[in-house]
């Protein structure tokens, strides 16, 4: 079961609309090993019909028969005023694939698709495919995206561009917005229904609780203040985090206009829609115990079945306020590892909070800074420190390296060993907003080697690659301002 409601108020059957002369833009091997698709010696599906499934052309391919497909009602708060009713306006679910559920996004136009397209363009495609999968080989919980595929099919945006579909799965889309639609119209049955799903299928721990539903925001709560200490331990910016778009599996859903940070700058803003900041690197922790409050409204009415609204509205109160802390400690635990401290010590908050003041400060490379963690001795002169030339303001880093230097002194692994740790811990290569920029303009000439290059690198973050060291470099100073928006 794809999705635990059916019904014209909660979802929509509908056929993908087909896309015009489809052809490969990306496809990830790895993922469709995964899924046991048989592939030829390119690495692509040899069985055709799967570029037309992948494109919303058909709905068989193999042993597959996505026989139902269908877009979901939800509703959500956008830059933090609540929408209404918003929804699957422009994808759509097929069905089961494995452990996962996929979905084409940019599949055309379904009931909630307001007043868009119900399109996605190459570009913003190529982002969310690269982005999916190299989010999941950093180890960071995340949708998958299995291929993008194009068509010479105008899409108007800011300007002219052509349409693209991007593949994703998830063991599920069901989303906060799912519970706040409910919630909202007071269907407390489609509420139960929902509740009880993700306790059957994906929070089974919480399922022989005598307060269940309780148990449930609890731990989803918990997934996504551990996801979101994740995120900032790579520099990465999500963009739009409105209630919609957060899922409620604790992984990373939706990638618009994200960002992984170059320059690190704590009150990075990814996406120049975002005006005002709300989804700033620095306030990320923030929103996203904002949106789980959001949830805790719409779970309300499940308490409420046994509890009076006074008694459910306190026990979710005091289950929210365990956020901040579940956040502080993963994120702690998260810096520790980037800088290769195991042994827990009342001082390092105070020592990595001074370490990204600097940072920000000195405006260094956010990926390429921690990296270089692993070249730090612990008897070393400051003098000879690989870091310090990065840092403009060399006293202030002197001084906070030898606060690090004697922090490794109440250690109990040697260098070797914490070196090794370290370099499994901070990527040498990520998303960089320059390379997808350049993966992009090629595929846009029809060229679409630089996203499989890109998407082979990515796979393989944490590895030295030496022959790829160009992608591992900051992006050029003319490079560094490339601009994002909602638009896609």
């Amino acid at each position: 079961m794809v999705f635990p409601l059916q019904g014209d108020d909660t979802c929509q059957s509908i056929a993908p609309t087909p896309l015009p002369e489809p052809y490969w833009v990306g496809f990830s091997s790895a993922l469709g090993q995964e899924l046991g698709i048989p592939l030829n010696d390119t690495g692509l599906p040899s069985d055709p019909r799967w570029l037309s499934v992948l494109s919303g052309n058909a709905l068989e391919v193999e042993e597959h028969h996505f026989s139902n497909p269908i877009a979901t009602a939800y509703s959500g708060h956008q830059f933090g005023i609540w929408a209404g009713q918003l929804g699957d306006g422009r994808a759509i679910l097929l069905g089961d694939i494995g452990p996962y559920e996929i979905q084409l996004k940019g599949s055309g136009i379904t009931r909630y698709s307001r007043m868009g397209d119900g399109r996605a363009v190459l570009r913003s495609s190529i982002r969310e495919f690269l982005g999916s999968e190299a989010m999941y080989a950093l180890g960071i919980p995340t949708s998958r995206a299995l291929a993008v595929t194009g068509s010479k099919k105008p899409v108007m945006r800011e300007t002219l561009e052509t349409a693209a579909v991007c593949t994703r799965l998830a063991p599920s889309f069901l989303r906060i917005g799912h519970f706040e639609h409910y919630a909202a119209a007071r269907q407390t049955e489609h509420l139960t229904q929902l509740a009880d799903y993700l306790l059957d299928k994906h929070y089974k721990e919480c399922k022989d609780s005598d307060d269940a539903y309780l148990e449930l925001f609890k731990s989803i709560s918990r997934r996504s203040a551990e996801l979101v200490a994740h995120w900032q331990a790579v520099g990465f910016c999500h963009g739009v985090l409105n209630s919609d778009n957060i899922s409620v599996l604790g992984i990373t859903i939706d990638f618009g206009p994200f960002g992984m940070m170059d320059r690190f700058q704590m009150d990075h803003i990814c996406n120049h829609s975002d005006s005002q900041g709300r989804y700033a690197y620095h306030r990320q922790p923030q929103i996203m115990h904002w949106n789980m409050a959001c949830l805790a409204g719409g779970m309300l009415p499940l308490l409420e079945k046994t509890d009076s609204t006074e008694v459910a509205q306190q026990k979710l109160q005091t289950a929210l306020e365990q956020f901040p802390t579940q956040y502080r400690q993963a994120w702690l635990k998260r810096f520790r590892a980037k800088l290769g401290l195991h042994e827990e010590h009342p001082n390092d908050f105070t020592l990595i909070e001074n370490l990204l003041q600097l940072m920000h400060q000195n405006r260094v490379d956010f990926t390429t800074t921690f990296r270089l963690f692993a070249e730090v001795q612990s008897m070393t002169n400051d003098q000879s420190n690989p870091l310090r030339d990065h840092f403009i303001d060399r006293q202030a880093f002197d001084a906070w390296m030898q606060s690090y230097l004697d922090r490794l002194k109440l250690e109990h692994s040697s260098d070797l060993v914490r070196q090794s740790a370290i370099l499994k811990t901070n990527p040498k290569f990520i998303l960089r907003n320059y390379l997808a920029q350049h993966a992009i303009e090629l595929a846009q000439q029809d060229d679409f080697s630089e996203v499989q290059k890109l998407l082979h690198i990515l796979e393989n973050p944490y590895a030295e690659q030496s022959e790829f060291e160009a992608y591992a470099a900051p992006p050029p100073k003319e490079l560094e301002a490339i601009a994002l928006s909602c638009s896609s």
